[in-house]
């Protein structure tokens, strides 16, 4: 059974920075992974993709402040967050794409103004 377990969000203020991470069980191998993210009220959105050959792609809203990242032995996928703007605020959500699709249950991550 494949879980994907996300951590690291909380509350920071706006200029603030927190560090995201998802590990995977029950799946092995170097996998596309994603991060996305939901605002109350919002569709959820895609904010940045790591491939299997390490190339990272990036949301416009968040390209320049936001790092996706991979530990291939740990099988962990990471997103540094640097100048957090309260519009980041939302629950942030770890992706898994191999022969299945798979999520995490989410993390949430609040910036005060």
């Amino acid at each position: 059974q494949v879980q994907l377990v996300e951590s690291g969000g909380g509350l920071v203020q706006a200029g603030g920075s927190l560090r995201l991470s998802c590990t995977a069980s029950g799946i092995w191998g170097i996998n596309f992974m994603a991060w996305y993210r939901q605002a109350p009220g919002k569709q959820r959105e895609w904010v940045a993709h790591i491939t299997t050959a390490g190339s990272t792609y990036y949301a416009d809203s968040v390209k320049g402040r936001f790092t996706i990242s991979r530990d291939n032995g740990k099988n962990a996928v990471y997103l540094q967050m640097n100048s957090l703007k309260p519009e980041d605020t939302a629950v942030y959500y770890c992706k898994l794409v191999a022969t299945n699709t798979y999520w995490g249950q989410g993390t949430q991550v609040t910036v005060s103004s």
